[in-house]
């Protein structure tokens, strides 16, 4: 058993092997981290956009990640990090902060309501032409936070932006960011 885990919260539709979350949780493994994904699901259908919907989806998450991960013995661990993508990022910032752990994030794609969890040791991961998140509200929300934000100009909720090879890049980018930030300790970037 490893001394350090790391959690990784999905997204409503983007599950734990789609590239952002696959190839986080591989660099975590390989830098000894023990993985537990948090495989949750069963959310309303047409969430965008709508309030209520995004509110039951992210209970329905908490409440599942509760459930997949009561049986860890988080006093085992010297160190935990979280990552996570889109609602994934507030469940990941509220169970954190319910349980009362010394946590690391990395966030890919936060939504404005994870920072309202106090969150002050993470890296977010942001594109332009994100449709589920406002710029100015990632931006100020990692600026009052401390946070360092990269950001991906032209890409969507995925971090994609169209062009393949271009998004490839991207991806190596953003994950290179990322390991530098879990090997780098609080807020370098």
């Amino acid at each position: 058993m490893s001394d350090k885990i790391a959690v990784i919260f999905p997204g409503i539709g983007y599950t734990c092997d789609k590239p952002l979350l696959y190839y986080a949780g591989k660099f975590a493994q390989e830098k000894g981290y023990e993985v537990v994904r948090v495989p949750y699901g069963g959310f309303p259908k047409k969430v965008k956009g709508d309030r209520k919907k995004m509110e039951k989806s992210f209970a329905l998450a908490l409440d599942q990640s509760r459930e997949i991960l009561k049986d860890l013995k988080w006093e085992d661990y010297d160190e935990i990090l979280f990552i996570s993508k889109s609602i994934g990022t507030a469940v990941a910032a509220a169970f954190g902060k319910e349980k009362g752990l010394k946590v690391r994030h990395v966030f890919f794609t936060p939504l404005k309501e994870t920072f309202s969890f106090g969150v002050t040791d993470a890296a977010a991961f942001h594109g332009t032409a994100d449709p589920w998140a406002k710029d100015q509200d990632i931006e100020e929300g990692c600026r009052q936070a401390g946070i360092p934000l990269y950001i991906t100009e032209g890409a969507n909720h995925s971090l994609e932006t169209g062009d393949t090879a271009k998004d490839l890049q991207n991806l190596i980018l953003a994950q290179k960011q990322a390991l530098d930030f879990i090997l780098g300790g609080r807020n370098k970037g």
